[in-house]
C-alpha cells in the first residue's frame, strides 16, 4: 500500500439530502403510564414516570408465559435497568412540539433487557400495546421477540440488538448521520458493563468523543448499567474488573455523570435530564451516565445469586405470587390485575402438576432412549484427550455453561481462562496459546463465533496457530432469543477459511469421538513438524439420542451411512439427522428406497461415500440443514459432486434467504420454514417423477 497522492477535481452535485423515509416508529403516547410514580425535576416540579416496580412485575409475568411455552427468558438485566428505562422514556415522551422520535434516537444495546422495554411501553399503551400482548412474548406469532428486532417490530425498535455492542456502534452512525442531515436530535444508547467488554464497544468508546470533538457528531448520550454481572457470574471474579475502563471514559473525551445508585429513580431521572441538557449545550462532549446498578434488583434471591438471575430464576409458577409480592415490598400496593395474573399462572401450574401425577399413577411411563446435549460429548472428548497428556486448554467468553465446556473447566480448574464477553479476543488469545504449543479450545454461541470471530479464526490459520472451536446454539436451535442469535450462515462464514475443518455434529457419541480425534490430529501434526488445522464444531442446544447407529465408526473426514437404498439419497447434518432417518422410513410407504447419510464434515465432502451413493440412486439427492441454502452444506456437496463429474439432481431444504424470529421451541420455526420429515418425503417424491 502507498499514500494516495492522486488529484481529483471536485465535482458539482445537488445538496446532499437523505432519502425521505416514512417514519415507522409509533408516535408519542397520549396518556401517562397506567401505573406511575412521581419524581421531581431539577426545577423542583413533579414529573410522572412509569413505576419501575410495575415494570419488574410485568417482566416476571411475561417471562413466565414464555417459560411455560418452553423458552428461557430474562429477569436480571431488566430488573437492573428499570429505573434507567423509566427515566429515559419519561424524558423522551415529554416532548410536546413533535413526535418523540424526531427529538431522540433511542437505541437499546442491552439486548437481554428488551422485555423490560416492552413491559414499560405496554404500561404507557405505546403502539396500542396491552398487557395481554405481553403474554405472547417470544412466541412465533408475536413481534415481541427475545431481543429487539426492527424487521419484525419497526414500530418499537429502531436498531436491532442481540450480539452485544453491535447496536451501540450503529447508534454512532445515527449521530453522525443526523449531523450531516442537520437534524435537531439527541441519540441515547443504553448498554451494560458486559457489552462494554466487546471490541466494538471499545471502538465506539474512542470514536464517539473523537468525532464529537471535531464537530462531526450530534448530541450523544451513553447510559451504562454497571452491575458487575454477566450470564455465568460476576465479571470482576470470573475475568477482570471493568472499573478502570469506565474511569478512562473521561480521558477519552466523555462528559461522565456518575450515579452511585442506579436503582434510585430520583437520582437516575436527574442524571438523564442533566445529560440531555449538557449534550445539547455542548455536542462536542458526549455524555456518559455511569450508573451502578444491581442485577436482579427487587428480589433478594436474585440479588444474591451469582448471575443476578440473568436468565429466569423460576422454572415454574409455583412461587410466582410470592415473587411478585416481594417486588412490591410485601404487596402493600400491588395492582390487582398483576396479582390476579400471577395467581392464574400459579393455578395453571397446579393443574399441570395434578395432571402429571394422575398420568403417572394411571400408567407407568414407557422407557425412552437415553438422550443428551451434543455439547456434553464434545466436552468429554476434550477431557479424555487431556487425561492422556495432551496440552488442552479452555478459553471462554462467558457462556461455557451453555456450550458444555464447563465440564472440562470443572475437571481441570487450572486449565482455563475466561476473557469476559469478548469473542474476538477469546479466539485471538487462543491463537497465542496455540503458537506456544498448547491445544486451545474456544467456545461461544454460533452466531457470535462466526460474526465476531471470523477474522480471528482467519488470522489464527494464517499465523499457523490452529484452534479448536465449539460453537453451539446454531440455526433455529436458539429459538427463543430470535433472529439476532440464530446463526443461519455459519457454514458459509467459515468453510472457506484455509486450513480449517468444519464439523456439524448430530449426536453426543459422534461429538466425543471427533473432538478426541481432532485434538489428537493437531497434536500429531505439530509433533511431526506440521502446523495442523483449526477445527470448528457446530452444535445445536437440544437433546438428541447418544447415537443414531449402533457401533458407528465416526471416522475422520467420512460420512456415515445410516440406511441403504437404491432410489434417492437423503443427506443431513446436525439436528436433522433424526428427521432424515424418519423420512427414509416414511418413503418406504411410497415404495421408495432411500439411502440416508449423516454428513458431519461440511467442507471436506466425502466423495467416496456420498458420490457412490448418489450414483447408485440415479443421481437423486435431497439435503436438509439448519442453515441458509445459499453456501450451505447442500451447496458444498453439489459443487463437490459436479467437480467430480457425478451427475445429480438435488433438492435442498434450508432457509431461503430469510431471517428467523423468536419462538418457544425450534420446532415451531422448522415447521414454518418447511424443515420437516414430511417435506423431505415430498422432495424425494418430486425427484422420483
Amino acid at each position: 500500500m502507498s499514500e494516495d497522492k492522486s488529484v481529483v477535481k471536485p465535482v458539482v452535485a445537488p445538496p446532499l439530502t437523505p432519502l425521505a423515509l416514512k417514519p415507522e416508529l409509533a408516535p408519542t403516547p397520549t396518556q401517562n403510564p397506567k401505573y406511575s410514580v412521581k419524581v421531581k425535576n431539577a426545577a423542583g416540579q413533579e414529573v410522572v414516570l412509569a413505576d419501575p416496580r410495575a415494570d419488574r412485575a410485568l417482566v416476571v409475568l411475561m417471562d413466565m408465559c414464555a417459560v411455560n411455552g418452553g423458552a428461557a427468558a430474562h429477569w436480571g438485566g431488566p430488573s437492573a435497568f428499570a429505573e434507567i428505562i423509566s427515566s429515559i422514556h419519561g424524558v423522551m415522551f415529554a416532548v410536546k412540539d413533535r413526535p418523540w422520535f424526531e427529538a431522540f434516537n433511542f437505541v437499546n444495546d442491552a439486548g437481554h433487557c428488551e422485555n423490560g422495554i416492552y413491559a414499560l411501553r405496554a404500561n404507557y399503551g405505546f403502539d396500542g400495546m396491552t398487557f395481554e400482548d405481553l403474554k405472547g412474548f417470544r412466541g412465533i406469532k408475536s413481534k415481541l421477540t427475545g431481543h429487539g428486532e426492527s424487521h419484525l417490530n419497526p414500530q418499537g425498535v429502531l436498531l436491532s440488538n442481540g450480539p452485544l455492542s453491535s447496536a451501540f456502534a450503529q447508534s454512532q452512525g445515527l449521530a453522525l448521520a443526523d449531523k450531516v442531515a442537520k437534524k435537531d436530535r439527541v441519540t441515547i444508547c443504553t448498554i451494560s458493563d458486559g457489552a462494554s467488554m466487546e471490541g466494538e464497544a471499545k471502538e465506539s468508546f474512542a470514536a464517539i468523543p473523537g468525532f464529537a470533538a471535531k464537530g462531526k457528531l450530534n448530541p450523544f448520550i451513553l447510559v451504562v448499567s454497571d452491575n458487575d454481572t454477566k450470564l455465568s457470574g460476576r465479571i470482576s471474579i470470573d475475568s477482570f474488573k471493568m472499573t478502570p475502563s469506565f474511569e478512562a471514559m473521561s480521558v477519552l473525551g466523555w462528559n461522565v455523570i456518575k450515579v452511585a445508585n442506579g436503582n434510585d429513580l430520583q437520582s437516575v431521572y436527574l442524571a438523564v435530564e442533566s445529560a440531555v441538557e449538557q449534550a445539547r449545550k455542548n455536542p462536542k462532549a458526549p455524555v456518559c451516565i455511569w450508573a451502578r446498578t444491581v442485577k436482579g434488583f427487587g428480589v433478594r434471591s436474585t440479588v444474591e445469586a451469582a448471575s443476578g438471575g440473568h436468565g429466569f430464576p423460576l422454572s415454574n409458577a409455583q412461587t410466582i405470587v410470592e415473587f411478585i409480592n416481594e417486588i412490591y415490598f410485601g404487596a402493600r400496593d400491588l395492582p390487582a390485575e398483576l396479582s390476579e395474573w400471577a395467581k392464574s399462572l400459579h393455578a395453571d401450574w397446579e393443574k399441570k402438576e395434578a395432571a402429571k401425577k394422575a398420568k403417572a399413577q394411571s400408567a407407568p411411563a414407557a422407557p425412552h432412549a437415553k438422550t443428551e446435549k451434543i455439547q456434553a460429548g464434545l466436552a468429554r472428548g476434550a477431557v479424555r484427550a487431556a487425561q492422556e497428556g495432551l496440552p488442552v486448554y479452555s478459553i471462554s467468553a462467558d457462556v461455557e455453561g451453555s456450550t458444555g465446556m464447563s465440564l472440562f473447566q470443572k475437571s481441570f480448574p487450572d486449565r482455563f481462562v475466561e476473557v469476559g464477553i469478548a469473542e474476538s479476543n477469546m479466539i485471538s488469545s487462543a491463537a497465542g496459546f496455540s503458537k506456544l504449543g498448547f491445544i486451545p479450545i474456544v467456545d461461544t454461541f454460533g452466531q457470535f463465533g462466526v460474526t465476531k470471530g471470523n477474522l480471528p479464526l482467519t488470522m489464527a490459520a494464517l499465523s499457523q496457530a490452529p484452534v479448536v472451536a465449539v460453537f453451539s446454539h446454531v440455526g433455529f436451535q436458539d429459538a427463543a432469543d430470535g433472529a439476532s442469535h440464530e446463526a443461519t450462515t455459519y457454514f458459509a462464514a467459515v468453510s472457506a477459511i484455509p486450513h480449517t475443518v468444519v464439523i456439524a455434529c448430530s449426536c453426543a457419541d459422534e461429538a466425543e469421538a471427533l473432538m478426541y480425534e481432532g485434538i489428537k490430529r493437531i497434536a500429531h501434526a505439530r509433533k511431526e513438524g506440521h502446523h495442523g488445522e483449526s477445527i470448528v464444531f457446530f452444535v445445536g442446544r437440544e437433546n438428541y439420542p447418544l447415537h443414531w447407529l449402533e457401533k458407528a465408526k465416526y471416522e475422520w473426514d467420512k460420512a456415515e451411512v445410516l440406511a441403504t437404498g437404491t432410489d434417492v439419497v437423503i443427506l443431513a447434518c446436525g439436528p436433522f439427522v433424526g428427521r432424515a432417518i424418519e423420512a427414509g422410513k416414511k418413503l418406504q410407504e411410497h415404495k421408495i428406497s432411500a439411502t440416508v447419510i449423516a454428513n458431519p464434515f461440511i467442507n471436506r465432502v466425502d466423495l467416496d461415500t456420498i458420490g457412490a451413493a448418489v450414483q447408485k440412486c440415479g443421481g437423486r439427492v435431497v439435503t436438509i440443514e439448519d442453515h441458509q441454502i445459499v453456501c450451505g452444506m447442500g451447496a458444498q456437496v453439489s459443487h463437490a459432486l459436479a467437480r467430480a463429474g457425478i451427475q445429480h439432481r438435488m433438492k435442498s431444504l434450508g432457509m431461503k434467504g430469510e431471517f428467523g424470529q423468536s419462538a418457544y421451541v425450534a420446532e415451531d420455526l422448522y415447521k414454518k420454514h418447511g424443515l420437516t420429515a414430511e417435506k423431505l418425503v415430498e422432495a424425494a417424491r418430486e425427484l422420483m417423477k
